[in-house]
Protein backbone atom coordinates (compact mmCIF):
# COMPACT_ATOMS: atom_id res chain seq x y z
CA UNK A 1 0.00 0.00 0.00
CA UNK A 2 1.35 3.09 -0.74
CA UNK A 3 1.86 6.02 1.88
CA UNK A 4 0.51 9.24 0.92
CA UNK A 5 2.76 12.21 -0.34
CA UNK A 6 0.56 15.23 -0.01
CA UNK A 7 -0.93 16.54 3.25
CA UNK A 8 -4.75 18.15 3.65
CA UNK A 9 -4.70 21.30 2.37
CA UNK A 10 -6.36 23.83 4.93
CA UNK A 11 -8.91 25.75 3.83
CA UNK A 12 -10.38 29.05 5.05
CA UNK A 13 -13.17 29.05 7.61
CA UNK A 14 -15.68 31.02 4.68
CA UNK A 15 -18.92 30.26 3.30
CA UNK A 16 -19.17 28.60 -0.01
CA UNK A 17 -19.89 30.07 -2.65
CA UNK A 18 -22.93 29.83 -5.39
CA UNK A 19 -21.42 27.13 -8.15
CA UNK A 20 -21.54 29.80 -10.95
CA UNK A 21 -18.80 31.74 -9.43
CA UNK A 22 -16.70 28.85 -10.49
CA UNK A 23 -13.87 29.90 -12.53
CA UNK A 24 -14.23 28.58 -15.88
CA UNK A 25 -10.73 28.06 -16.60
CA UNK A 26 -10.56 26.29 -13.07
CA UNK A 27 -13.23 23.52 -13.89
CA UNK A 28 -11.12 22.98 -17.38
CA UNK A 29 -8.34 21.73 -15.55
CA UNK A 30 -10.24 19.37 -13.75
CA UNK A 31 -9.45 15.49 -14.75
CA UNK A 32 -10.50 13.44 -12.27
CA UNK A 33 -14.27 14.37 -10.28
CA UNK A 34 -14.10 12.18 -6.87
CA UNK A 35 -17.91 12.01 -5.50
CA UNK A 36 -19.86 11.14 -2.68
CA UNK A 37 -22.68 9.04 -3.68
CA UNK A 38 -25.90 8.93 -1.56
CA UNK A 39 -27.47 12.21 -1.65
CA UNK A 40 -24.45 13.32 -3.78
CA UNK A 41 -25.51 11.29 -6.97
CA UNK A 42 -28.81 9.81 -5.65
CA UNK A 43 -31.73 12.01 -4.54
CA UNK A 44 -34.60 10.46 -1.66
CA UNK A 45 -33.68 7.03 -2.40
CA UNK A 46 -33.00 6.85 -6.56
CA UNK A 47 -30.50 7.83 -8.93
CA UNK A 48 -32.05 10.34 -11.40
CA UNK A 49 -31.39 9.95 -14.99
CA UNK A 50 -29.86 13.62 -15.41
CA UNK A 51 -26.86 12.00 -13.10
CA UNK A 52 -26.50 9.28 -14.98
CA UNK A 53 -26.76 11.16 -18.21
CA UNK A 54 -23.93 13.40 -16.85
CA UNK A 55 -21.76 10.67 -15.75
CA UNK A 56 -21.69 9.72 -19.06
CA UNK A 57 -21.06 13.01 -20.95
CA UNK A 58 -18.17 13.52 -18.14
CA UNK A 59 -16.36 10.63 -19.16
CA UNK A 60 -16.83 11.79 -22.91
CA UNK A 61 -14.91 14.63 -22.10
CA UNK A 62 -11.74 12.09 -20.35
CA UNK A 63 -12.49 13.55 -17.06
CA UNK A 64 -12.24 10.29 -14.48
CA UNK A 65 -15.34 10.16 -11.86
CA UNK A 66 -14.19 7.97 -8.92
CA UNK A 67 -17.15 7.24 -6.22
CA UNK A 68 -15.78 7.66 -2.94
CA UNK A 69 -18.68 6.84 -0.38
CA UNK A 70 -19.74 4.57 2.67
CA UNK A 71 -21.72 2.17 0.68
CA UNK A 72 -21.46 -0.99 1.55
CA UNK A 73 -19.51 -3.33 -0.95
CA UNK A 74 -22.51 -5.18 -2.52
CA UNK A 75 -23.75 -1.99 -3.41
CA UNK A 76 -19.95 -0.67 -4.91
CA UNK A 77 -19.58 -3.93 -6.79
CA UNK A 78 -22.83 -2.49 -8.51
CA UNK A 79 -21.32 0.52 -9.41
CA UNK A 80 -18.29 -0.04 -10.40
CA UNK A 81 -19.69 -2.43 -12.69
CA UNK A 82 -21.92 -0.86 -14.04
CA UNK A 83 -22.16 2.81 -14.19
CA UNK A 84 -19.97 5.02 -16.09
CA UNK A 85 -17.21 5.57 -13.55
CA UNK A 86 -13.79 5.12 -13.34
CA UNK A 87 -13.54 3.04 -10.22
CA UNK A 88 -15.46 3.01 -6.52
CA UNK A 89 -13.44 3.06 -3.03
CA UNK A 90 -16.22 1.75 -1.04
CA UNK A 91 -17.04 1.53 3.50
CA UNK A 92 -15.27 5.38 3.46
CA UNK A 93 -11.84 4.15 2.13
CA UNK A 94 -11.79 0.40 3.49
CA UNK A 95 -11.44 -0.86 -0.46
CA UNK A 96 -11.45 0.09 -4.16
CA UNK A 97 -13.20 -1.63 -7.07
CA UNK A 98 -12.36 -0.90 -10.68
CA UNK A 99 -13.29 -2.80 -13.36
CA UNK A 100 -11.29 -2.32 -16.69
CA UNK A 101 -10.25 -4.44 -20.03
CA UNK A 102 -7.96 -6.72 -17.59
CA UNK A 103 -11.14 -7.54 -15.62
CA UNK A 104 -12.40 -6.63 -11.95
CA UNK A 105 -10.26 -5.63 -9.29
CA UNK A 106 -10.67 -5.02 -5.52
CA UNK A 107 -8.04 -3.63 -3.20
CA UNK A 108 -8.61 -3.38 0.10
CA UNK A 109 -5.94 -1.77 3.15
CA UNK A 110 -6.19 -4.73 5.18
CA UNK A 111 -6.40 -8.12 4.14
CA UNK A 112 -9.92 -9.59 3.65
CA UNK A 113 -9.66 -12.07 6.98
CA UNK A 114 -8.35 -9.43 8.89
CA UNK A 115 -11.10 -6.95 8.21
CA UNK A 116 -13.70 -9.67 8.38
CA UNK A 117 -12.64 -10.18 12.00
CA UNK A 118 -12.32 -6.71 13.43
CA UNK A 119 -16.04 -5.85 11.55
CA UNK A 120 -17.24 -9.40 13.87
CA UNK A 121 -15.72 -7.95 17.08
CA UNK A 122 -17.16 -3.91 16.25
CA UNK A 123 -20.40 -6.17 15.83
CA UNK A 124 -20.74 -7.54 18.75
CA UNK A 125 -19.68 -4.13 21.05
CA UNK A 126 -22.06 -2.47 19.09
CA UNK A 127 -25.01 -4.77 19.48
CA UNK A 128 -24.54 -4.21 23.43
CA UNK A 129 -24.21 -0.46 22.78
CA UNK A 130 -27.39 0.21 20.29
CA UNK A 131 -29.22 -1.58 24.09
CA UNK A 132 -29.43 1.68 24.86
CA UNK A 133 -31.19 3.03 21.83
CA UNK A 134 -34.05 1.03 20.76
CA UNK A 135 -35.29 2.76 17.91
CA UNK A 136 -31.91 2.26 16.36
CA UNK A 137 -30.27 -0.56 14.20
CA UNK A 138 -28.01 -1.50 11.47
CA UNK A 139 -28.36 -0.84 7.98
CA UNK A 140 -30.07 -3.49 6.01
CA UNK A 141 -27.26 -3.70 3.82
CA UNK A 142 -24.86 -4.71 6.45
CA UNK A 143 -24.61 -8.31 5.38
CA UNK A 144 -22.49 -6.95 2.42
CA UNK A 145 -20.41 -5.02 3.71
CA UNK A 146 -16.73 -6.15 4.11
CA UNK A 147 -14.88 -4.12 6.92
CA UNK A 148 -17.24 -1.57 8.13
CA UNK A 149 -20.61 -1.10 10.95
CA UNK A 150 -23.30 1.01 9.34
CA UNK A 151 -26.15 2.09 12.13
CA UNK A 152 -29.29 3.20 10.56
CA UNK A 153 -29.49 7.05 11.37
CA UNK A 154 -32.04 8.05 8.39
CA UNK A 155 -32.06 5.70 4.99
CA UNK A 156 -35.92 4.33 4.43
CA UNK A 157 -36.74 5.67 8.46
CA UNK A 158 -37.36 8.64 9.92
CA UNK A 159 -34.33 10.40 10.59
CA UNK A 160 -32.86 10.02 13.91
CA UNK A 161 -32.07 13.74 15.69
CA UNK A 162 -28.93 15.83 15.68
CA UNK A 163 -28.41 15.13 19.93
CA UNK A 164 -28.74 11.41 19.78
CA UNK A 165 -26.46 11.12 16.65
CA UNK A 166 -24.10 12.91 18.52
CA UNK A 167 -24.31 11.13 21.48
CA UNK A 168 -23.83 7.93 20.03
CA UNK A 169 -20.91 9.09 17.67
CA UNK A 170 -18.96 10.82 21.37
CA UNK A 171 -19.93 7.17 22.96
CA UNK A 172 -18.82 4.97 20.12
CA UNK A 173 -15.39 6.59 19.44
CA UNK A 174 -14.86 6.26 23.33
CA UNK A 175 -14.38 2.21 22.13
CA UNK A 176 -11.46 0.15 22.18
CA UNK A 177 -11.55 -3.13 20.13
CA UNK A 178 -8.16 -5.29 20.69
CA UNK A 179 -6.12 -2.50 21.30
CA UNK A 180 -7.47 -0.41 18.60
CA UNK A 181 -9.22 2.62 19.12
CA UNK A 182 -12.47 2.86 16.88
CA UNK A 183 -13.37 5.40 14.01
CA UNK A 184 -16.76 6.38 13.13
CA UNK A 185 -18.35 9.13 10.71
CA UNK A 186 -21.91 10.12 10.09
CA UNK A 187 -23.66 10.83 6.56
CA UNK A 188 -26.48 11.84 5.70
CA UNK A 189 -28.21 7.96 5.89
CA UNK A 190 -25.61 6.18 8.52
CA UNK A 191 -23.05 6.07 11.28
CA UNK A 192 -20.24 4.00 9.80
CA UNK A 193 -17.82 2.44 12.07
CA UNK A 194 -14.24 0.65 11.42
CA UNK A 195 -11.02 -0.07 12.62
CA UNK A 196 -7.73 1.08 10.75
CA UNK A 197 -6.38 4.20 9.37
CA UNK A 198 -8.52 4.24 6.18
CA UNK A 199 -10.42 7.33 5.18
CA UNK A 200 -12.17 8.74 2.33
CA UNK A 201 -9.30 10.97 1.34
CA UNK A 202 -6.29 8.83 2.36
CA UNK A 203 -7.54 5.82 0.00
CA UNK A 204 -8.47 8.29 -2.49
CA UNK A 205 -5.23 9.57 -2.83
CA UNK A 206 -3.15 6.07 -2.67
CA UNK A 207 -5.49 5.22 -5.68
CA UNK A 208 -4.47 8.31 -7.44
CA UNK A 209 -0.79 7.92 -6.66
CA UNK A 210 -1.24 4.25 -8.25
CA UNK A 211 -3.22 5.12 -11.42
CA UNK A 212 -1.25 8.23 -12.34
CA UNK A 213 2.32 6.53 -10.97
CA UNK A 214 3.75 9.84 -9.65
CA UNK A 215 4.98 10.77 -5.89
CA UNK A 216 3.08 13.42 -5.62
CA UNK A 217 -0.11 14.48 -6.74
CA UNK A 218 -1.45 17.75 -9.35
CA UNK A 219 -4.16 18.92 -6.77
CA UNK A 220 -5.14 21.68 -8.98
CA UNK A 221 -6.45 18.69 -11.80
CA UNK A 222 -8.65 16.68 -9.14
CA UNK A 223 -11.98 17.72 -7.21
CA UNK A 224 -14.31 16.77 -5.21
CA UNK A 225 -18.14 17.05 -4.61
CA UNK A 226 -20.26 16.06 -1.36
CA UNK A 227 -23.32 16.03 1.23
CA UNK A 228 -22.44 15.75 4.30
CA UNK A 229 -20.57 15.99 7.44
CA UNK A 230 -17.94 12.52 6.28
CA UNK A 231 -16.87 14.56 3.09
CA UNK A 232 -15.00 17.22 5.38
CA UNK A 233 -11.61 15.29 5.00
CA UNK A 234 -12.07 15.99 0.92
CA UNK A 235 -13.00 19.18 1.26
CA UNK A 236 -9.90 19.82 3.29
CA UNK A 237 -7.15 17.89 1.36
CA UNK A 238 -8.16 19.86 -2.06
CA UNK A 239 -7.91 23.49 -3.08
CA UNK A 240 -11.09 23.40 -4.73
CA UNK A 241 -14.65 21.29 -4.27
CA UNK A 242 -18.27 21.42 -4.02
CA UNK A 243 -20.89 20.43 -2.34
CA UNK A 244 -24.42 19.89 -3.65
CA UNK A 245 -27.39 21.87 -2.23
CA UNK A 246 -28.43 19.93 0.44
CA UNK A 247 -25.10 20.18 2.37
CA UNK A 248 -26.28 23.70 3.45
CA UNK A 249 -27.52 22.11 6.94
CA UNK A 250 -24.43 20.12 7.81
CA UNK A 251 -22.45 23.71 7.47
CA UNK A 252 -22.38 25.30 10.78
CA UNK A 253 -20.64 21.98 11.81
CA UNK A 254 -17.92 22.11 8.93
CA UNK A 255 -14.81 23.35 9.90
CA UNK A 256 -13.54 22.50 6.22
CA UNK A 257 -16.38 23.51 4.28
CA UNK A 258 -16.47 23.20 0.52
CA UNK A 259 -15.92 26.24 -1.81
CA UNK A 260 -19.03 26.18 -4.13
CA UNK A 261 -22.11 25.22 -3.57
CA UNK A 262 -25.02 23.48 -6.26
CA UNK A 263 -28.78 25.46 -6.28
CA UNK A 264 -30.29 21.84 -6.65
CA UNK A 265 -30.00 18.82 -4.69
CA UNK A 266 -28.14 15.48 -4.62
CA UNK A 267 -28.04 14.18 -7.90
CA UNK A 268 -29.63 17.54 -9.70
CA UNK A 269 -26.92 19.34 -8.44
CA UNK A 270 -24.39 17.06 -9.71
CA UNK A 271 -25.72 17.34 -12.68
CA UNK A 272 -25.37 20.99 -12.64
CA UNK A 273 -21.33 20.63 -11.99
CA UNK A 274 -21.10 18.25 -14.83
CA UNK A 275 -22.78 20.62 -17.26
CA UNK A 276 -20.30 23.47 -16.50
CA UNK A 277 -17.17 21.11 -16.74
CA UNK A 278 -18.09 19.80 -19.66
CA UNK A 279 -18.86 23.76 -21.02
CA UNK A 280 -15.61 24.46 -19.52
CA UNK A 281 -13.99 21.17 -21.57
CA UNK A 282 -15.58 21.79 -25.16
Amino acid sequence: MLPPTTSAVPQPLKSPQPLTEAPTEALKRIQWLLTDVDDTLTWQGTLPAQTLEALTQLKEVGVHVIAVTGACAGWCDQIAKLWPVHSVIGENGAFSMQKNRQGFHIESTLPMATMKHQQAQLLEALKELLRDYPDIDFANDQAFRYCDVAINIGQDRDAVDRDTCQELLARIRQLSIEGHKVKATQSSIHINVWIGEHSKQVTSEQLLLQQLSQESLPLEHITYIGDSLNDESMFAWLPMTFGVNNITRWLPQLRAKPSYITVNNGGYGFAELATLIVQAKQ
